[in-house]
Order: structure tokens, then sequence, then C-alpha cells
């Protein structure tokens, strides 16, 4: 039992951290960069556009790099040699694009991070075994880790996405027939995943959840990054503010594993504000995927939210951005989660389940 118990932690602790890790350093940082670049091509000025149109381009091969840095993430944390790392790179970025890994590979387009993960774990594992058994371990341990990694990403990466993509629909399809307990759910899942050592942004790639759907799983993660931060304010001062409000709430993960009571207000939090989402204010994110997982990270979820707006205005079937939706928006994805979350907070203070120092981010 406790060998299982350890595999399962090799591949779902320290894998997915992996994984976010690579995720954060391509995908998520290249969204971020994109949206800047846009804001900046805004600005009627030749200096600004050439600008704007070259942290675009930057953003492009950032996200286009996706399943490479998922490779890298996971080697690093698995603590694999250098030529195991760099065979995961290969094998990663071929899980993410199985269907035209033999062609081409789609710039700025960052592939199927689930496949990549996949693949990139069977490259390490394969080179691990053969690193530094042979005399010519400059050949066979790239070249057995990115062909065996590429076999079982192109074999599993393709049912993995139909699967993924299949979840994705029942699961718009249900918080559209359902905006109470589908926002709820939605919310609260995502949020969870947000704050856990798996990739939230990942998961929203993967299932391409939109509309009321993706809207709940933005605020869910919004809650839980902002509820975080603000209530344990007291213990982490400023910086602790900054770094989980527009960072992540997963640095919050040691101190839940020590006294899981604490993860009780920031999920109470998004299982209030995901229906009001999707029933009172109708909020959808018809944005990039990935906004979906992200929160208040980079601020890149509430633009995902604004930009899904100016798509769907330039669709038709929005005539214009209205206060309501500026007004739905602050308060959903920000003002009640940093007033309802420390409230929820002091509850649990009050009655011993939470104590001074439980939120304190390690050093």
């Amino acid at each position: 039992m406790e060998k299982v118990k350890k595999i399962l932690n090799h591949i779902f602790i320290d894998g997915l951290s992996g994984m976010a890790l690579g995720l954060f350093s391509t995908l998520i940082i290249g969204t971020i960069i994109a949206q800047i670049g846009d804001l900046i091509m805004g600005i009627q000025a030749p200096a600004a556009q050439t600008a704007g149109l070259y942290l675009i381009a930057i953003s492009r091969v950032a996200k286009s790099l996706t399943g490479a840095g998922i490779g890298v993430g996971v080697a690093v944390k698995f603590k694999e040699k250098p030529l195991v790392t760099i065979a995961a790179a290969v094998a990663g970025l071929i899980g993410a694009f199985p269907d035209v890994a033999m062609t081409t590979i789609a710039l700025g387009k960052p592939g199927e991070p689930l496949g990549a993960f996949v693949a990139a774990y069977a490259a390490i594992e394969i080179g691990h075994l053969v690193s530094g058994k042979t005399p010519v371990d400059i050949i066979i341990t790239p070249f057995l880790s990115i062909v065996s990694g590429a076999v079982v990403g192109y074999i599993v990466g393709p049912p993995i996405s139909r699967l993924m993509y299949w979840i994705g629909m029942i699961v718009n399809v249900n918080v559209e027939q359902s905006p109470v307990i589908g926002g709820i759910i939605v919310s609260v899942a995502m949020g969870m995943i947000l704050t856990l050592p798996i990739s939230s942004a990942a998961i929203g790639i993967s299932m391409g959840i939109t509309g009321l759907a993706a809207g709940a799983a933005t605020i869910g993660c919004c809650c839980q990054m902002v509820g975080f931060a603000v209530a344990s304010f007291k213990e982490n001062k400023t910086g602790g503010l900054i770094a989980q409000g527009i960072g992540t709430s997963m640095l919050q993960m040691g101190n839940i594993v020590k006294n899981p009571r604490i993860w009780i207000a920031p999920t109470l939090t998004s299982a209030i504000t995901g229906p009001i989402a999707t029933c009172i204010f109708q909020m959808q994110m018809n944005g990039p995927a990935i906004s979906s997982g992200m929160g208040t990270c980079g601020m890149v979820g509430p633009i995902g939210v604004y930009t899904g707006w100016v798509n769907d205005i330039a669709s038709g079937f929005k005539t214009g951005i209205t206060t309501v939706d500026w007004i739905g928006l602050a308060l959903v994805a920000v003002i009640l989660p940093a007033v309802i979350c420390p409230l929820i907070n002091l509850f649990l203070r009050k009655a011993g389940w939470v104590k001074d120092g439980d939120l304190k981010l390690a050093e």
C-alpha cells in the first residue's frame, strides 16, 4: 500500500506540479504577454504598434512551446539528468500535437496539455531506466526517451483530447440547463483544482468549456485567489496579498495539508458566488479557454471575460458592454470574494478550526 501511495504521489503530486510549472512558464506567461501586447496595440502610435506586434509574436512562440515546457517542468520536478530533461521537452511537444506532429505545429496554439504530460512522463520514465547504463548514453538515452514518449503521445493523446472535449460539452450543457447547481459545482471544482498542485488552466483548455460554465469556472478560481489573499492578510501582509491575489493560491497548499479546514472559507465562497455569476449576472466567459482556469492570476480570468464580451459584440451576439456587466464582474471576481471569504474565515477562527499562523506562507 505504501508503494502504491508513493507511485501516486510521484505522478499526481510531483508530476502535475511540474506540469503546472511548465504551463506557467509558457502558456500562462504567453497569454499575459499577449494581453499586454493587445493593450499597447490600442495606442495609436507607430512605436506602440510595433512594440505590441512584437509582444504578440513573442506570446505566440511561448504558447506553442507549452508541450515542451510541460516536459521540462515534469523532468525538473523529478530531478532528472540533462539528457532526459531535454528529451522530455521534445516528447512533450509531440504529445501536445499528436494529430499534426508528423507535419507541422500550429504557432500560437498550446496543443493538448494532458497529452503533453503523458508523453513527457513516458519519455522520462524510459530515460530514467536507461540513463547512465551504456557507454553511448548521449545517443541511447535521448533516442529511446523521445521515441517512446512520441509513441505514447501519438497513441494516447487523441483519445485524451476527445474525452476531455466530451466532458467539456457535458459541463457546458449542464450549466446552461441548471445554472444554480451547475454554477456551484463548476465554480467549486475549478477553484479547488486551481489551488491543488494540478493545472486548472490545462483542464480549462482540454475541456474547452465556454459560456456560463467558463464564467462559473473563472469566478471559482478568483474566489480561491482573492479569498486566500485577503483572509490571510494578517499573517502575510501586502507581499502575501499580491503573491496570492494575482499570483496563485497554490502557495497555500502546504498549509492546507497541515490544516485542511483553512480551505473551507474560499471553497464556500466559490459555492456562493458561482451561482450569483451564472444566475444574476448571466456571466459568460467566451475569451481564450485558458482564462477559465486562471482566476485573477495576472488578471487573465477577468480579462478573458472582457475579451469574450468584445468577441460577442463582433459576432453580433451582444450589443455592447453595459454598466451592469462591469459591476457584475467586479463584484463576483473581486469584491464578494474579498468580503465573504474573510467573514467565513472569522467564524472558523472563533470556532477554533483555524488558528493564527495557519495561513502563514512559507518564507
